[in-house]
């Protein structure tokens, strides 16, 4: 998996090939397309079949309907904003990688019990950002972290530092010139 996730808001389906490629030019070969947009299902399918190399994935997936229109669609792995137990099942039984949100002891403990161990902490700004994480991991040794909102340059190395981090999400690269945000988190990554 990759250590950057982008967070991808596709409103016009003309718009998916210029964004993924500007990615893959920046140096990341991760996208998660939000189930935010009408065109959401087939943004995800030609971001699939256009880019085969990279690992898109369907994000805010509410609901089991929408899992199932993002998988169809081809998304390598599901994002959601809180622990939906449908997408959870279903995710497992397909065989993909399923990352709901979880803030709570409670929540992080439910998904658990169905197997989850990497959850995005969303929004990672509003819920204690990094001192949060590490507070958590306390007594979830086990569990990896994806924090989301509320990570961008000035913080993505504490984050990526920390070991308990999986990988972080956000939008703040898809912000300006996509190209120089993605060379500059590689830069802060060190690659």
């Amino acid at each position: 998996m990759d250590k950057i996730i982008p967070v991808v808001v596709i409103k016009e389906l003309k718009d998916t090939e210029p964004t993924l490629s500007a990615l893959i030019e920046g140096g990341i070969n991760c996208a998660e397309i939000t189930f935010r947009t009408a065109c959401a299902k087939e943004a995800i399918a030609l971001a699939v079949e256009k880019f085969p190399q990279m690992n898109v994935g369907a994000g805010t997936v509410i609901n089991l309907e929408q899992c199932k229109q993002a998988l169809k669609a081809g998304a390598k792995f599901i994002v959601s904003p809180g622990l939906s137990i449908s997408v959870a099942k279903y995710c497992k039984k397909k065989n993909i990688p399923y990352y709901p949100g979880c803030v709570t002891p409670t929540e992080i403990m439910q998904a658990l019990e169905l197997g989850i161990d990497i959850v995005k902490f969303f929004p990672a700004g509003v819920y204690g950002g990094l001192k949060a994480l590490k507070a958590l991991s306390a007594p979830f040794p086990q569990v990896k972290f994806i924090p989301t909102g509320g990570a961008d340059l000035t913080n993505l190395k504490e984050f990526l530092d920390f070991e308990k981090v999986y990988a972080v999400g956000g939008s703040f690269m898809m912000k300006g010139d996509i190209v120089e945000n993605c060379k500059k988190i590689k830069e802060v990554m060190g690659e």
